[in-house]
């Protein structure tokens, strides 16, 4: 993806709040060099932010009529308003190691011989993992192919197909669970015995 930048002169409060009442967004590009200062459309910058992608992936960011590879690190929303107050970019080359959480792609849950055979419960306990890996060799997503779901039987991180060079970061954890399987719950059936009662003469009615 890529996206335009501008180089912003002025600082301070006082200069982001005029840009952003100006439809602009402050922010900067930190990383390989000395810090940028830029500014960004707001709308554009907005709806960029809504995409998958423009989180996960090395993004081509145009400037002074220069582009550079940059991966977004960082933005502020405000508390109420649909406003981006403000955002964060990292240089990236080939040599730049990056730790980044990438969000996990599930595919093939209803054709499971858990779900469709034993019409289990897949609860989906992670959707993002963190990753250590080249800035170029960061994926966009990773794929997790549930097909071979059955009952009982959970899926953790260590089962993941990882792309190249790609390491799942998890802080001391074992191996976390990423899918789980539950058998669906039997509902028991209430049988309401019929109450008998005796009229006045004696006779048993239901």
């Amino acid at each position: 993806m890529q996206f335009t930048a501008f180089e912003r002169n002025l600082q301070g409060t006082g200069a982001s709040r005029r840009l952003r009442s100006a439809g602009k967004v402050p922010g900067i590009v930190f990383g390989a060099g000395t810090p940028a200062m830029i500014e960004l459309d707001h709308n554009a910058l907005y709806f960029a932010l809504k995409k998958e992608a423009f989180h996960s992936s090395i993004l081509t960011m145009e400037l002074a009529g220069a582009t550079t590879k940059v991966l977004l690190r960082d933005f502020q929303m405000h508390p109420w308003k649909q406003q981006v107050l403000h955002v964060d970019f990292q240089r990236v080359d080939e040599t730049t190691r990056l730790h980044k959480k990438v969000p996990l792609h599930f595919s093939g849950e209803e054709n499971s011989v858990a779900v469709k055979t034993d019409k289990c419960v897949v609860s989906h306990v992670l959707t993002e993992v963190e990753i250590e890996c080249l800035a170029v060799q960061l994926p966009e997503f990773i794929a997790v192919d549930l097909n071979g779901l059955v009952k009982g039987k959970s899926l953790h991180v260590s089962d993941l197909v990882l792309p190249t060079g790609v390491k799942v970061v998890t802080h001391g954890k074992k191996d976390p669970v990423l899918v789980s399987v539950a058998e669906p719950k039997v509902e028991e059936e209430i049988i309401v015995a019929p109450v008998v009662v005796e009229d006045k003469k004696g006779k048993k009615k239901k």
